[in-house]
């Protein structure tokens, strides 16, 4: 398998194959944020210790105001939205799985290694997992449309996982603040504060839920540094306002570019722009000659 296809941040095998590249890439091949929030590390004290369990709630209280909830025992923190993807479907059993895409294919992954069927409708389904807003074309669902695809899912007994991973972006679209008994949202926190190494999400839903979560990733989920500056970050909404506005410039600066240069884009949101090319294996490969990494679909060679 193509280890460029299947999501993107593989440098260190597109530094083995290109070596004649420059050696310092650029990496377009994800959805971070190229301009990180200054969050501070924790203290060497706190790096000895095991993390703080308290500490650990005022972070998930914190993003839970940020999301729009008032209630933090609806938050579990988890290390990674990509940790908790993989964690829901060992907890639901081995329904059966509608994911409409195409989409990030960690869930599809996810929700078969858990022995689940994937099926090709809503109406087959007692699970549906929707990225919204979608990766790679930016694809929203509105909120309308979510709840009334929970009420059919959960008239059946069945449950809606929203993968709002990109939502900080736009917070308008999200569902995150919404009381569902059948909805479980997963967020994540490096994507948009450029902080993808340390390893910090949220499964939000109803408290139940988030009490399995929370026993089965045990007391200390988190690094003490994530929770440092997940405390940090989140109550910085100015930060946070100034960067969706960076981000849409710079988003539609790069349309710009990408334009003149011969792509067509069509999709994305302002952390990732999705974009078509008859040639576009050429160009992957030209690019990557020049130290840039991008992030090519086997589904779609355009």
């Amino acid at each position: 398998m193509d280890p460029f296809t299947g999501h993107g941040g593989r440098l260190e095998a597109a530094r083995r194959r290109w070596l004649d590249a420059p050696r310092r890439w650029i990496d377009l091949s994800t959805g971070i944020n190229p301009v990180a929030y200054p969050a501070p590390a924790a203290s060497r004290t706190a790096r000895a210790r095991l993390p703080d369990v308290e500490a650990l709630r005022a972070l998930e209280a914190e993003a839970a105001a940020a999301f729009g909830l008032d209630n933090s025992a609806r938050v579990a923190a988890t290390p990674g939205a990509e940790a908790a993807l993989h964690l829901l479907p060992r907890l639901a059993g081995s329904p059966s799985v509608w994911i409409p895409g195409p989409t990030y294919g960690g869930h599809r992954a996810a929700w078969t290694a858990a022995g689940s069927w994937i099926v090709g409708t809503e109406a087959e389904a007692t699970v549906a997992v929707v990225v919204n807003p979608n990766n790679p074309d930016g694809r929203i669902m509105p909120p309308a449309d979510l709840i009334a695809l929970a009420d059919r899912l959960a008239a059946r007994d069945g449950w809606l996982i929203v993968d709002e991973s990109f939502a900080d972006l736009d917070p308008a679209p999200s569902i995150a603040a919404l009381r569902h008994p059948r909805i479980v949202v997963l967020r994540s926190f490096g994507k948009f504060y450029g902080l993808a190494g340390l390893r910090l999400g949220f499964v939000l839903g109803d408290p139940a839920v988030v009490r399995r979560v929370r026993a089965t990733l045990g007391d200390w989920p988190v690094s003490v540094d994530a929770i440092a500056a997940g405390l940090k970050a989140y109550p910085d909404r100015g930060w946070a306002e100034r960067s969706r506005i960076r981000l849409a410039r710079h988003a539609a600066w790069l349309d710009d570019k990408l334009a003149q240069a011969g792509f067509d884009p069509v999709g994305g949101t302002s952390l990732f722009r999705l974009v078509r090319a008859i040639d576009a294996p050429r160009r992957f490969e030209a690019l990557c000659a020049a130290g840039i990494l991008t992030r090519p679909f086997d589904y779609e060679p355009s």
